[in-house]
């Protein structure tokens, strides 16, 4: 379980193939190597990995990619020299400044553009179309493992506000136009839509079963 609120910026080394379509990612990090033990998860651009070799002297870390990984990330696009976002697991006992974000893609999205409003900047990103009825105006949202918080949500996509340290701190400043996403939605959002219409009979929730319980009149 993650935050969504990024430690560092690392940047890809290597990406290699191996056996069964899977990938091995060599990332140049610092922040996030304190501590490290076989085994940690990361998050890479919002995608939970597991740490398997590491030098701390080098300034790098190793980790293996599944091939369902691949498939569902922006990860095999990354070219050698790309900025990641980083970010290690929750520790028990620490502040939530973001918000609950599990490191597991629900899709990718598209940055369509950036407007300047202010001192923030307003980006607009299009959505795979699965995901929109799970993205909600001021509901939370990570992009590359950015916790965000949405401000409109069109048709085929949405936008955010970022401030101008979210924009120093992460990878968004370098995004163009175009420029593929990892996109997680609120894991409360899943739930409720998992209960209202999960299956072909509907959800275990409805108007009526809510005015039985007492909670509409």
């Amino acid at each position: 379980m993650f935050t969504g609120l990024v430690e560092e910026i690392g940047r890809l080394t290597q990406l290699s193939p191996t056996q069964g379509g899977g990938g091995r990612l060599k990332v140049e990090a610092c922040k996030v190597l304190e501590g490290i033990k076989l085994g940690d998860s990361i998050a890479v651009n919002g995608t939970c990995l597991t740490a398997v070799e590491w030098d701390k002297s080098g300034g790098w870390v190793m980790f293996d990619a599944v091939a369902e990984t691949l498939s569902k990330t922006t990860l095999t696009s990354l070219q050698p020299g790309q900025a990641l976002n980083l970010e290690r697991a929750l520790a028990v006992g620490d502040r939530v400044g973001g918000h609950y974000v599990t490191g597991h893609v629900d899709g990718q999205g598209h940055l369509l553009g950036t407007e300047r409003q202010g001192n923030g900047v307003v980006y607009r990103f299009r959505a795979d179309p699965r995901l929109m009825p799970l993205i909600a105006p001021k509901g939370s949202i990570a992009v590359d493992g950015i916790s965000l918080t949405v401000v409109d949500v069109p048709d085929d996509g949405f936008s955010v506000w970022i401030v101008p340290h979210t924009a120093s701190a992460t990878n968004l400043g370098m995004l163009r136009p175009g420029d593929a996403v990892n996109l997680e939605t609120d894991i409360l959002a899943k739930y409720v839509a998992r209960m209202v219409c999960g299956s072909p009979q509907g959800g275990t929730v409805s108007m009526n079963k809510l005015k039985e319980a007492g909670f509409l009149h």
